[in-house]
């Protein structure tokens, strides 16, 4: 079970308690804004905390089971992603977006065709998500059909939040695919051009693709947020590579 393993699950409805129904709901809504905003600046293992918290107060909390698949799948645990997914969905029976987080587990754990079903079904159910288009997007890309571009274009209609374009772009860069994810990743950054973590993973994707703006990028996340680690190594590694082909130059044609 991992990082999960206190954490009972039942398909009951919570005790009822109402002297403090209200302090708990406060605290709860308190956990799952902490959750979401970590999740906004790419601290998946923060948030990941956080949502586990939510759940341990309230296990009804349909965000925070969500959450805490995303983020596991996000941190590369799939195998207990899926697990939770199952879990999760034992007291949401048929919840679409659900459905698609067990998909997307499974597809990057390597069964295609059981994700694939999964995620048929995810769409299949009512209601609109971005998060099951993105699914949808991740699966077509990975069996390499030609209709991602149109899956991800059908998530940013359902939902403009700005982390829907960053978190594709963080999809393509997990299939390695960065020249499918420079659209998705600016546009996120001009959605939001105030955030830190558009920034850094605009940066990210510039560098796998040899743009000189990288560094630009890995800049302007250091003015947003100061002493940013990842923005800094990026940044010094891609100093110290522009030295290094400098000094290759200077020895091969000289000081020319």
């Amino acid at each position: 079970m991992g990082r999960f393993d206190k954490l009972e699950v039942s398909s009951e409805e919570p005790d009822d308690q109402p002297s403090s129904r209200k302090a708990e709901s406060r605290r709860d809504t308190g956990w799952l804004e902490q959750a979401i905003e970590e999740r906004r600046c790419g601290h998946y293992e923060n948030s990941l905390r956080l949502y586990s918290r939510a759940l341990e107060d309230d296990k009804s909390l349909l965000t925070s089971w969500l959450g805490q698949v995303q983020t596991l799948v996000f941190l590369d645990e799939c195998v207990e992603a899926e697990l939770w997914s199952r879990k999760a969905l034992e007291l949401f029976p048929g919840n679409g977006d659900l459905l698609a987080g067990r998909a997307q587990a499974l597809g990057r754990n390597g069964d295609l065709t059981q994700a694939l079903s999964l995620s048929d079904g995810s769409l299949k159910q009512s209601g609109q998500s971005a998060y099951r288009w993105q699914v949808r997007g991740e699966l077509m890309a990975r069996t390499r059909q030609d209709t991602d571009r149109h899956c991800f274009q059908k998530a940013l209609q359902a939902d403009p939040d700005w982390l829907v374009p960053l978190e594709t772009a963080g999809i393509y860069l997990h299939l390695d695919l960065p020249g499918r994810a420079i659209d998705s990743v600016r546009k996120s950054v001009e959605l939001a051009p105030d955030r830190y973590y558009p920034w850094f993973m605009q940066g990210r994707v510039e560098r796998e693709l040899g743009l000189a703006t990288a560094a630009k990028s890995f800049r302007r996340c250091l003015d947003l947020s100061p002493g940013h680690v990842e923005a800094e190594r990026c940044l010094r590694q891609l100093e110290q590579g522009n030295r290094s082909i400098k000094q290759l130059w200077r020895r091969l044609f000289g000081s020319r």
